[in-house]
């Protein structure tokens, strides 16, 4: 099969390269996906799951990518949940061969079943930047009505789904991001934007929740933002300056079969749309992520033709 795999932890998205691979092997549990599309984070490539397995060891060339939908078609011993057939869509294996490739073996329980009406390039740009946006308001700052929020990125593939999800919950909404943003944040649902190459950060004032995807100086600058009793929550890296009288933390997401289906549901109704920037396919994996290249909402990589 064809499979896009990384060896080089030096190259970055620049070692991206196509390559043949043996047919995965469905373990106990597993079921093997034929990948109609794919989702890719530039920063996996910074992760220690990407070069080495759960022991420690090294099992380079791996495959990369960890969204995925497409169709079964093959289970392992003991799998139940999911049949031949059927599609599905979730969150490949951290420590394992993942999503950019024809074929790859996943858990079953980290996948969903995909409702005939939601296209594979849509349902690709779902699991893990749903997930992290649900995780993080609502599991982890539990945010709630009425509350103010500041979401960092807010026209990105995760930040854009937590403005959606943060205006279904009634919740009062300052997104984030470049002066080319704002349009897009206030159409989805944002009360006011702040340009954070032209505006002051700590102009936005006090707010219940701070989500951040962007870490460095801006996570750290967003400490002055939690008001008393609030939260900082984060996905760039561990927080190591903390509000003076609230909650920081930070947190990888999690599978979870029955939020995907959630967010499935959401996306049927309506309530919650993916913005897919851009549509490649595998052979084009390295330039659609060069460093250079910026597209708004999350690029997809289109493995397998519907």
């Amino acid at each position: 099969m064809r499979a896009i795999t990384v060896q080089d932890r030096d190259a970055g998205v620049r070692g991206l390269t196509l390559t043949e691979r043996p047919y995965p092997h469905a373990a106990e549990n597993d079921v093997v996906v034929r990948v109609h599309a794919a989702g890719f984070t530039p920063g996996e490539l910074t992760w220690p799951g990407t070069w080495t397995d759960r022991a420690g060891r090294d099992r380079t060339p791996s495959v990369p990518g960890h969204e995925l939908s497409g169709v079964v078609v093959e289970s392992g011993y003991g799998t139940t949940g999911l049949t031949v057939g059927q599609r599905v869509f979730g969150l490949a294996d951290w420590t394992r061969d993942g999503s950019l490739a024809e074929y790859t073996a996943v858990e079953a329980r980290n996948l969903a079943p995909l409702p005939a009406d939601i296209d594979h390039v849509t349902a690709a740009a779902l699991p893990v930047s749903g997930l992290t946006a649900w995780q993080a308001l609502f599991d982890h700052a539990r945010l709630t009505t009425g509350q103010a929020v500041v979401i960092h990125g807010a026209a990105g593939g995760v930040g854009s789904l937590a403005v959606q999800l943060a205006r279904e919950a009634g919740a009062h909404i300052i997104g984030t991001g470049r002066a080319a943003d704002r349009a897009t944040v206030l159409g989805l649902g944002a009360h006011s934007f702040v340009d954070l190459q032209a505006e002051r950060l700590e102009d936005i004032g006090h707010a219940d929740v701070v989500f951040d995807v962007i870490g460095g100086e801006i996570l750290d600058r967003s400490t002055a933002l939690v008001r008393p009793g609030g939260t900082l929550v984060t996905i760039a890296r561990p927080v190591t300056v903390h509000p003076v009288d609230g909650r920081a933390l930070f947190f990888v997401v999690e599978p979870d079969r029955a939020r995907l289906a959630d967010l499935a549901g959401r996306l049927r109704d309506g309530r919650l749309k993916p913005i897919v920037g851009a549509v490649r396919p595998l052979a084009g994996t390295a330039a659609a992520f060069a460093p250079e290249r910026r597209t708004p909402g999350k690029t997809i990589i289109r493995v397998t033709e519907d």
